[in-house]
C-alpha cells in the first residue's frame, strides 16, 4: 500500500499551514527571527510575486549561493510557488566553479550572499562576470553567462548591477493573489524543481534534476523514521545547498509541521547554545560535526535533554562516534541514513526502534516505497543476502536525470529505472544494508563529494605538472583526505606548498590536497592502467594513517 504525498512543494506549505498556522515554521534564535507557518507561507507568497515582477516564469533556473541564511529557505518555496527551478551553489565553491555551475545550469538569476570564508562572493561574481558593475538592474548582458539576467543580494547593501532582498517584496505588490493562484494550479508534481550539482560517477558536476514529487515524498519518508511530528523542533548546521539540509531537513519539517531552527554557519558552541536556547528535539550532522559538539570544552554546560533524535549522515559513521551520541547527547532515537543527490537523496535509513546494534553498524534499510537490491558488479544478476555487490534502487526517489547529459544519464540509471549508486554494499536477510566501499572512486570529505578527475584536470594546467593521480586516504576526523601524487615535467621542481597554493583560490578548499606526494611512476595493471587502490595502500603506510584506515564504519 503506497503512503505517497501528491502536492507540489507549494500546496504542501499551504496544507500545512492550514493545519498548523500558529506553529513556528522557522526559527534564528541568535537573530530574533520566529515566523509562524503561516507567517512563513505568507513570506514565500510575497517573495514568489516579487520573482514574477522580475521576469522569472516556471522552467526557469534561479541559482542561490548563499550560507543558510533565512532567506535560503523562503526562495526554496518562493521559487517552488511558481514552478522556477531552484539550482543550489556549494558555498565552498571559487570563481572556476562558480562560472561552470552558472553557465552549465542556463541560471537566469542569481541570489547571493557577501562570501563566505575566505571567499567573497561579490568580487568573485564581478571576476567572473565583469560586465554585471556597468548594468542596470536586470540589465545584464554577458558574453560568458549568456542567459544570467538578474543578481539579487541577500542583504541591504547595495552594489552596482544588482538589487537587494527588501525589493523582492515589494517588486511584486502589483501582482494579484489570482495570477500566482493560476500559475500554482498549473504546476505538475513530477516536474523538475531543484537542481543539485553533484560529481556523480564521471567527470565534472553534473546538475541532478530532481521534482516536487522526489523531494516532498523523500522528505516525508525521513521525517517518519524519525517519528516526526508538529511537536519536533530540529537544530539545522548542515547546509542547505545540499541535500541533507533541503530535502533531510527543511521538506522532514514541513511535511511534518515541525519547526527548522538553522544555524547560518556551522559552530560546535552556537549549535550547543541553539539546541538548549529552542529546546531542540533532534538534530543533523554529519560525523565531524556530531565529534566537534561532544569534544567541544563546553559541552557539559548545554542542557540537550530536550534532545531525543536527528540524523548522521553525509559519509561513513564511525561506530564509536554514534555510542557516545546516543549516550552523551540523549540522542537515543538517533538515526543513520544513507543515499546520495541522485535519489533525492534517501534511499535507506534506520528506524528510530532498530536495536542499537544495527543502529550503529549498518545504514538501515530501504525507505516505503523504495527498492532496493544488490548486483554482481560483473554480470547485474540480484545476489542474495550477505553478499557483495553493487547497490542499486528503484521507485518515486530516482532523479529525472542529469540536465542536459542524457548520455550521462543512461550510464546511471537502466532501462528497467534502477539507479546504479556506485556503491559496493552487503545487506542482510531483513534488509539491512552495510556499506562496504565504493566501485568509483569518488572521494568523501566531511560529507562533500569530491571527484578525483575535477582535481586532476585543474592540476594539469599547472606549468610543472607533467601527470597526476588523485585519490582518497583515510582521515579520522574527515573520513577521508584528498591526496594528490604528481609526475613533474622535465628539468623542474616543485614542492607541496606550491601545488597546494596553485589550487587555493580557484578551487574549493575541501578540494585542495592535504598530502602531495612526487613520484617517477604509478602503480600500473599489464594493460597499463594506474591502480588508485595501491597508490592509497602506498599512503597509508607511508603516513601512518593505519589507525584512521581500521576506524570501523556503518
Amino acid at each position: 500500500m503506497s503512503n505517497r504525498l501528491h502536492f507540489t512543494m507549494g500546496q504542501l506549505l499551504d496544507d500545512i499551514a492550514n493545519r498548523f498556522p500558529d506553529n513556528d515554521a522557522l526559527v534564528y534564535a541568535d537573530q530574533g527571527l520566529r515566523y509562524s507557518y503561516l507567517e512563513f507561507n505568507a513570506l514565500c507568497e510575497r517573495v514568489a510575486k516579487g520573482l514574477l515582477a522580475l521576469g522569472v516564469r516556471k522552467g526557469d533556473h534561479v541559482a542561490i549561493w548563499a550560507t543558510n541564511v533565512p532567506q535560503w529557505v523562503v526562495l526554496q518555496f518562493a521559487t517552488a510557488k511558481i514552478g522556477a527551478v531552484l539550482v543550489t551553489v556549494n558555498t565552498n565553491y571559487k570563481s572556476v566553479e562558480l562560472e561552470y555551475v552558472l553557465k552549465q545550469s542556463d541560471a537566469t538569476t542569481l541570489f547571493l550572499v557577501s562570501g563566505f570564508k575566505d571567499t567573497d562572493y561579490v568580487e568573485t561574481l564581478y571576476s567572473v562576470v565583469p560586465e554585471l558593475r556597468d548594468a542596470g538592474p536586470g540589465q545584464l548582458c554577458s558574453e560568458r553567462l549568456p542567459f544570467l539576467k538578474h543578481v539579487v543580494f541577500l542583504g541591504d547593501r547595495q552594489f552596482p548591477g544588482m538589487r537587494c532582498w527588501s525589493e523582492m517584496e515589494s517588486l511584486g505588490r502589483d501582482i494579484e493573489d489570482a495570477q500566482l493562484a493560476a500559475i500554482a494550479s498549473s504546476l505538475d508534481e513530477h516536474e523538475v524543481i531543484n537542481m543539485q550539482y553533484t560529481s556523480g560517477t564521471t567527470g565534472f558536476p553534473k546538475g541532478v534534476m530532481l521534482t516536487h514529487h522526489n523531494i516532498v515524498n523523500n522528505g516525508f519518508n525521513i521525517g517518519e523514521c524519525m517519528r516526526f511530528t508538529e511537536k519536533d523542533r530540529l537544530c539545522i548546521p548542515v547546509p542547505f545547498f545540499h541535500c541533507f539540509g533541503c530535502v533531510l531537513a527543511v521538506l522532514a519539517c514541513v511535511t511534518h509541521g515541525s519547526t527548522m531552527v538553522p544555524v547560518e554557519t556551522f559552530s560546535a558552541e552556537v549549535v550547543l547554545r541553539t539546541i538548549e536556547a529552542e529546546r531542540c528535539t533532534a538534530v543533523h550532522g554529519v560525523p565531524t560535526m556530531f565529534i566537534a559538539e561532544l569534544d567541544h570544552p563546553n559541552f557539559g554546560r548545554y542542557d540537550l535533554t530536550s534532545l531525543r533524535s536527528g540524523i548522521m549522515a553525509g559519509s561513513p559513521c564511525p561506530i564509536e562516534v554514534m555510542k557516545r551520541v546516543i549516550r552523551d547527547m540523549n540522542l537515543t532515537e538517533i538515526t543513520i541514513a544513507y543515499g546520495q543527490t541522485e535519489s533525492s537523496p534517501v534511499i535507506t535509513q534506520t528506524r528510530t526502534d532498530d536495536p542499537i546494534e544495527l543502529r550503529v553498524a549498518t545504514v538501515g534499510r530501504a525507505l516505503p516505497d523504495v527498492e532496493v537490491k544488490i548486483v554482481d558488479i560483473e554480470n547485474g544478476q540480484t545476489l542474495p543476502p550477505g553478499r557483495q555487490g553493487e547497490l542499486c534502487t528503484r521507485g518515486y526517489l530516482v532523479m529525472k536525470g542529469y540536465y542536459k547529459m542524457p548520455e550521462e544519464t543512461a550510464r546511471v540509471i537502466d532501462g528497467e529505472g534502477w539507479l546504479h549508486t556506485g556503491d559496493l554494499a552487503v545487506m542482510d536477510e531483513n534488509g539491512y544494508c552495510k556499506i562496504t566501499g565504493r566501485i568509483k572512486n569518488m572521494i568523501i570529505r566531511g560529507g562533500e563529494n569530491i571527484y578525483p578527475r575535477e582535481i586532476e584536470e585543474f592540476l594539469y594546467s599547472h606549468p610543472k605538472v607533467a601527470d597526476v593521480q588523485v585519490y582518497g586516504v583515510p582521515d579520522i576526523k574527515y573520513g577521508e583526505q584528498v591526496m594528490a601524487a604528481i609526475k613533474l615535467k622535465e628539468d623542474t621542481v616543485a614542492t607541496a606548498e606550491e601545488i597546494q597554493d596553485f589550487c587555493r583560490g580557484s578551487i574549493a578548499n575541501y578540494k585542495v590536497p592535504r598530502y602531495v606526494k612526487f613520484v617517477d611512476e604509478f602503480p600500473m595493471t599489464a594493460s597499463g592502467k594506474i591502480q588508485k587502490f595501491k597508490l592509497r595502500e602506498m599512503a597509508i603506510k607511508e603516513l601512518n594513517l593505519e589507525a584512521a584506515n581500521s576506524v570501523e564504519t556503518a
